[in-house]
């Protein structure tokens, strides 16, 4: 972990695991070990914003160190969300994991998911838990428009965009679930550190 000062009161860690660190200050900041007023986690980092002494702050997480992961309830307490798969990219996403169609929606739907974190456009949230081996690169091409609800991959997440964007993701399925709602509370269905799960809707 590299810990540097961010503005006034903030401290940027730099870590390996920034959805496991959110998992785990959150913890201890409910256990009163930490004091921060907002812990926002990245793709490699996590902001701790509004931290009254940044000094002693830094000392005692350079001693903290993360606990094993329990897979099996993060899974039981997961998001379901229904896929069709049946996306323009599901081929050539076969075809670089070196199975076909079957094994891409076995693999996706066996994976435990957790949101890393969240960004791109409202309730647009990075689902971490693929291996680095089926990462995917993003299209040489970004789409002009992606429909709302599509499932996609790029680098190590799976995504789903909340609204029609332009977008350089894989596309390999769809999903009715509604990601952001400005009139629910709170708005985005999903927010980092929860756990995520596909599951493939059954075709009539």
């Amino acid at each position: 972990m590299r810990v540097r000062s961010f503005g006034a009161n903030g401290l940027l860690l730099e870590v390996d695991d920034p959805a496991g660190w959110f998992a785990e200050l959150n913890r201890r900041r409910a256990a009163g070990e930490l004091a921060a007023v907002e812990i926002v986690p990245g793709a490699r980092t996590v902001l701790l914003d509004g931290v009254p002494d940044a000094a002693a702050t830094t000392e005692r997480l350079r001693g903290w160190t993360l606990p094993e992961a329990e897979p099996t309830a993060a899974i039981e307490n997961a998001v379901e969300i229904p896929v069709d798969f049946d996306g323009p990219d599901l081929d050539a996403v076969a075809a670089r994991w070196h199975t076909d169609v079957r094994g891409v929606i076995d693999r996706l739907t066996a994976t435990q998911l957790r949101v890393a974190f969240c960004g791109f456009s409202p309730g647009f949230a990075y689902l971490g838990g693929l291996p680095d081996e089926l990462a995917v690169p993003r299209l040489s091409t970004p789409r002009t428009r992606v429909p709302p609800g599509s499932v996609g991959l790029a680098d190590i997440y799976a995504g789903i965009y909340p609204t029609a964007s332009p977008g350089g993701w894989h596309l390999i399925g769809r999903t009715d679930i509604t990601l952001f709602d400005p009139d629910q509370d709170p708005p985005a269905l999903l927010s980092p550190g929860t756990p995520v799960r596909f599951i493939e809707r059954a075709r009539p």
